[in-house]
């Protein structure tokens, strides 16, 4: 929302739309969408909001095919509404373009390819992420396959992991791989594992969480768990195992028979044991063990060796599109998570040992 003033141009541009929950109570449309939207004020909203540049049309209208209309800042939302925000310049040109970007390929053939990202590097271009992403490292390492276009979405990444998680990615070469392998992770016939470091001691070893994921009514940018017959958001379903117990934190191996948005890090926090260091979902205070300031320091230096949410994609299973044979992929834990781990096993060992 770099210009605020219409300046009589007749002609807008979408740079940002989204539909009001269900359940959403009636709520300004200032409070509302600067709670929604990253990296904006409520008083460059009201702005937006007084140049015409926040529009809603409601569920109804939406079904008709109506367009939505300016609105002021005190128009309270409603369940279904779609909200967009349009500027009069048309928006960032996100054409990706290949970059020489570092990338780790474990393996790679005419149909398919498998990359580690590692913790930190953005997958897609995004507000505020328009370089320097996955993608473009992709599209520069396939910079001599004619047939590999990095802006058609019949080929590239197959699925995602967040920013600051690492690990093992697929990347489909051809329309017909990607087509394949989609299937398969829609209908969940891909195996897929991580490990996490989530705050906490388990009463059982195994276990089961069962929840649908939908976005946080409070914060867009985070997805909390409704029940299964609610209605509200996607199923999801993630099985846990533990790995090492250290008292006040559990490594635990986490498999996916569903793929949705945030899903080990809003279910481990449903189930109340959030990922480690894990700042959106709470993971970064201390929320087990001492109340001494000997603990609080080794936690502290324990979010410093390891600064975000200790999770990684670790094995990737999937049928080869090509060949029909099963494929199997398995990455070592990153630098950052195994000297946290380490740093946990060596407080355990010395607990035990006074």
């Amino acid at each position: 929302m770099d210009s605020l003033e219409q300046g009589g141009s007749e002609e807008l541009y979408e740079h940002f739309r989204m539909e009001v929950d269900r359940g959403q109570v009636p709520l300004r449309i200032d409070k509302y969408l600067s709670e929604h939207m990253q990296h904006q004020t409520r008083n460059r909203i009201q702005a937006a909001a007084e140049a015409g540049f926040i529009h809603v049309c409601s569920a109804d209208d939406a079904r008709q095919g109506k367009s939505g209309h300016p609105v002021k800042s005190n128009y309270k939302v409603r369940p279904g509404d779609i909200i967009t925000l349009m500027l009069d310049r048309p928006h960032f040109d996100t054409t990706i373009e290949p970059e020489d970007i570092p990338l780790d390929v474990r393996y790679e053939d005419d149909a398919l390819m498998i990359v580690y990202k590692p913790a930190g590097m953005v997958v897609h271009p995004g507000c505020g992420n328009f370089h320097g992403t996955l993608v473009h490292a992709i599209a520069w390492h396939l910079r001599n396959l004619p047939t590999y276009d990095p802006n058609d979405p019949q080929v590239g990444l197959v699925h995602r992991i967040d920013k600051d998680t690492s690990g093992l990615l697929v990347v489909a070469k051809t329309p017909e791989a990607k087509s394949h392998l989609g299937k398969q992770f829609f209908h969940h016939d891909t195996h897929r594992s991580y490990v996490a470091l989530v705050w906490g001691n388990f009463v059982e070893d195994e276990g089961r969480i069962e929840g649908n994921i939908g976005r946080d009514v409070r914060d867009r940018l985070r997805m909390d768990v409704f029940p299964p017959d609610s209605g509200i958001g996607k199923p999801a379903v993630t099985h846990y195992r533990v790995l090492e117990r250290y008292g006040y934190t559990t490594l635990v191996e986490c498999r996916l028979e569903t793929g949705r948005t945030h899903q080990i890090r809003a279910h481990m926090k449903h189930i109340g044991h959030p990922l480690f260091a894990d700042e959106r979902y709470g993971g970064c205070e201390i929320l087990r063990g001492e109340r001494s300031a000997s603990y609080k320091a080794y936690i502290q230096n324990c979010f410093k060796l390891c600064p975000r949410q200790v999770l990684h994609a670790k094995t990737l299973g999937f049928i080869h599109p090509v060949t029909g044979e099963q494929m199997d992929f398995t990455s070592e834990l990153p630098e950052d998570m195994q000297a946290l781990i380490e740093k946990w096993r060596n407080y355990t060992r010395n607990i035990e040992e006074s």
